[in-house]
């Protein structure tokens, strides 16, 4: 496993502390996204090293599992050309998890249709890839071709893994965890409007949470709250193509290679971690129009947006 060098923390330039009324908020981006840590202590010593604490957590994460780097794990695995390939226990047991989530999905979540990503640019233009682009690519799609046996992976032909589908909510959990083990004070990471909380606020109250307006970014629309745990919102308020009067959603269906029909403009989760609200949020958005029925039916707290 990549893990971050001994210069890495030279590397994170110091950033001013934002002082707040009840603590800190510390500042800075990765994983493509705007991150940050709000902290509830009057220490500043303590809320610079805990910033710092976990904006190293989210690089190694993003150094460790970004398919854009050749020299992470993704991009050896993807680089094997089919050959097997031992995995350490931190991706290990993500493979796992990914294995479970396509497993109690049905096909719908699965990390060998990051592949997608190479003919579908969400970038708000009209640049639908053609049909025999989209044939082509499914071929390559479908983790039950891919051999995992005991900590060893090997892809079948042309194919590639992507974590995207939870990497930045797993780098939440990480971010949790290293604070866990520096302080008690009251804690709430949010990665891209990903967050989860160490628990109650310092006065035993709940954070409130301002959810986005997918209809109009940059607005809210609406506020929650949340006492532990997490919370991930799911949606294409900003990554989608339009072509002819239709919106094309960024949510991609692995069997068609096509986007989902129909999904709600975002979908928010609650969930004891953030990598299970991510992977609940993003699996509902691809039931389509059946996305409330299928919350509804497993008892699952959400909140949608149409």
């Amino acid at each position: 496993m990549a893990t971050a060098s001994p210069s890495t923390e030279m590397e994170v330039a110091t950033r001013p502390l934002e002082r707040l009324e009840d603590g800190f908020v510390y500042r800075f981006a990765a994983m493509h996204s705007p991150c940050e840590l709000r902290i509830e202590t009057d220490d500043s010593r303590l809320a610079e090293n805990a910033g710092r604490a976990v904006e190293l957590e989210a690089l190694r994460i993003e150094r460790t599992y970004s398919r854009y780097r050749d020299d992470s794990v993704i991009g050896c695995i993807n680089a094997s050309a089919g050959r097997p390939v031992r995995v350490d226990n931190e991706t290990r047991a993500l493979i796992d998890f990914a294995d479970r989530a396509w497993r109690l999905s049905g096909g719908r979540f699965d990390i060998t249709s990051g592949v997608l990503r190479r003919i579908w640019r969400f970038d708000g233009s009209d640049n639908v890839p053609t049909r025999d682009q989209i044939i082509a690519m499914r071929s390559r799609i479908g983790w039950g071709k891919a051999r995992w046996t005991d900590g060893e992976i090997a892809l079948a032909e042309r194919q590639e893994i992507d974590f995207g589908g939870f990497g930045k909510e797993y780098a939440v959990d990480c971010a949790i965890n290293a604070l866990r083990r520096m302080t008690r004070a009251a804690c709430l990471v949010n990665f891209g409007g990903d967050l989860r909380v160490t628990g109650p606020r310092s006065d035993g109250q709940r954070w409130r949470v301002g959810i986005e307006d997918a209809t109009q970014p940059g607005d809210m629309a609406g506020r929650l709250e949340i006492l532990d745990g997490a919370l991930t919102t799911s949606g294409d308020a900003r990554r989608f193509l339009l072509k002819n009067g239709v919106r094309y959603s960024h949510i991609l269906v692995p069997r068609t290679a096509m986007p989902v029909k129909d999904p709600p403009r975002s979908v928010t989760v609650a969930a004891p971690t953030c990598i299970e609200a991510g992977f609940i949020s993003t699996l509902a958005m691809l039931h389509g129009r059946k996305a409330e029925k299928f919350l509804k039916q497993e008892g699952i707290r959400a909140w949608c947006v149409r």
